[in-house]
Parts: structure tokens; sequence; C-alpha cells
């Protein structure tokens, strides 16, 4: 059961066509991935079915939808994208950023005080979820895993790696 809801991720996987699959964030198992993908294979061409799976497989299952799901799959996109980090900075810095909580909101500091409060498990502002954005994860800040590997991307400009901050940035 999570703790926290959190929206539905959307994939969109391109071939001969395009498919566009939601899987919750919470509960989606490679059986149901499988199942969605099994579907989607019988109404388009088994070109369209094999670039859907293969993109599925590749982006969602294999990771466990909680914290250690969510940094792994961080770690694995960065680890793509040459953005430094290792599991224990990113851990380390969402216990103390957010306590693990996908959804939390900080509505007293200055940044909220400009209308700009910091979101999700790494505390981004908005502006600079969108300048660090890493293409291939949702544009969504509270997503754990774009939020993670946005601001993993804007610890590594301004500080060389997220395991170089231990305090606010």
């Amino acid at each position: 059961m999570p703790r926290f809801p959190l929206p539905t991720r959307a994939l969109i996987a391109a071939g001969t066509g395009a498919v566009a699959l939601a899987l919750p964030l919470f509960g989606a198992t490679q059986a149901s991935a499988a199942t969605t993908t099994a579907a989607t294979a019988s109404t388009t061409t088994a070109a369209t079915a094999s670039t859907t799976a293969a993109t599925t497989t590749a982006t969602t299952a294999g990771y466990a939808d909680n914290l250690d799901g969510w940094i792994q799959q961080s770690l694995a996109v960065m680890a793509q994208n040459g953005i430094p980090g290792s599991y224990e900075g990113i851990h380390r810095n969402i216990m103390r950023e957010s306590s693990g909580n996908p959804l939390a909101v900080n509505n007293w500091d200055s940044n909220a005080a400009k209308g700009t409060p910091s979101k999700g498990l790494l505390q981004i502002i908005d502006p600079t979820f969108l300048a660090y954005h890493v293409p291939g994860t949702s544009l969504d800040p509270f997503d754990p895993v774009a939020n993670i590997t946005a601001s993993c991307n804007y610890a590594a400009a301004r500080y060389g790696s997220i395991d170089n901050v231990f305090g606010a940035y």
C-alpha cells in the first residue's frame, strides 16, 4: 500500500505509429506492464508493439515503486546522460529535504514567499526543474524519477554532484 498517492506516469513509444501507455506509479508491475503491452499489441502493428514492449521494460519495469526504486531508476537515467551522483548522496539529500515524501511542498521559505514553492523529493522549484529537466523523464516535478534526475542535474551543474550537497541548495 503506497504511503503517498501519486499521479499516473504516461509513456509514449514511437515506432510505425505512436502508442500511449499510462501506468500507475504504485502497483505497476512487470506483469501489469506486460498485460498493457499485450493489449496494445493486439491493436497495433507488430513493429509498434515490439517498440512499446522494449520501451516499457526499459523505463518502468524492474524498478520498485518506492524510494529505492526511484533512486535506482534515476541513477540509470543519470548514467545515460552523464550526470554524476551516487545512491548515498541522493538518499541523504532526499531524507533531509522531504523525508522521502514525493508530494512534499515547502510553503514557508523565501521561494514560497515569492510564489514558487519547492516541490517533491529533492525540493526543487519549478523554474529550476524546467531548466534542468532531463528528456525522457516526466515534466511533472512531483514525479519521483523526474524530480531526482532534474535535481541531480542542477546539483551537478552548480556543485559538481549531488554528492557534494550537504545542506539546502
